[in-house]
């Protein structure tokens, strides 16, 4: 059984173009998250999903300087990128992280992965996302490729497919499960969206990752609860809304 993790990642953003290649440390955001992703025990492969776009060639040529797997598909169907990249590196079971999360911590991806493969024959789909405990940029959803599959043959509207996975715990088919921490930390933004957020995470970085660079999430727990005012550089920042779609 083949655990394949799949970053979906793009130069272009609305509110702060280029992210997933900003540095810090002399380091680009993305190459923290592989670091983090290749220590995760339960995932065989990581493969980075970008798009055709030219733009995206500087992503393509950052996977080919790490000798790092890459697909490139379109750039607004996101959940047809998924299906094609998960079925050419023969995915079982497909682990969806976005390239907004640099600071992920692999225990957790661990822990959702684990608990799909125990509850597979109760569950379809696990995550962290869709109830939140964890903080803003810990995102972590794990489905069979089967799945994918099935709902990319789909005629979905073009929210459901940009956004890949609505339509698994929006349309009441499938059965969901959402794996919480004991206490509620869905009020940090650990997410780079937004010049504050870029602030606040290359700060985590400065701070810990120089003498620590596998810190957890705990470790920023305790660098938050030492710096509070830390979390005023961006807890302003409202997420995205993915938007209410229309069924028929």
């Amino acid at each position: 059984m083949k655990v394949v993790a799949i970053i979906q990642a793009r130069m272009e953003s609305t509110r702060l173009p280029g992210k997933v290649l900003r540095k810090v440390l002399n380091k680009t955001l993305l190459e923290y998250q592989i670091e983090r992703v290749k220590r995760a025990k339960c995932i065989n492969e990581i493969i980075i999903a970008t798009t055709t776009k030219e733009k995206d060639q500087k992503i393509v040529d950052l996977c080919e300087l790490l000798s790092l797997s890459y697909y490139r598909g379109s750039e607004e169907d996101v959940l047809s990128r998924y299906y094609e990249a998960a079925s050419i590196y023969q995915a079982d079971i497909v682990v969806r992280i976005t390239a907004d999360c640099p600071l992920i911590d692999p225990d957790i991806i661990d822990l959702i992965i684990e608990d799909f493969i125990k509850n597979q024959s109760r569950a379809d789909y696990v995550s962290n996302t869709v109830q939140r405990s964890f903080p803003i940029g810990m995102d972590v959803e794990v489905m069979s490729f089967a799945l994918i599959g099935s709902i990319n043959r789909l005629d979905l509207p073009q929210s459901y497919r940009e956004h890949v996975t609505p339509y698994i715990y929006k349309s009441g088919n499938y059965r969901i499960r959402q794996v919480l921490q004991e206490t509620n930390k869905s009020h940090i933004r650990l997410t780079v969206d937004t010049p504050q957020d870029l602030n606040l995470i290359s700060r985590i970085i400065e701070e810990i990752y120089p003498n620590n660079p596998f810190f957890s999430l705990q470790d920023i727990y305790k660098l938050l609860d030492r710096n509070p005012t830390l979390l005023l550089m961006n807890n302003h920042i409202k997420q995205k809304k993915i938007e209410d779609i229309n069924d028929k």
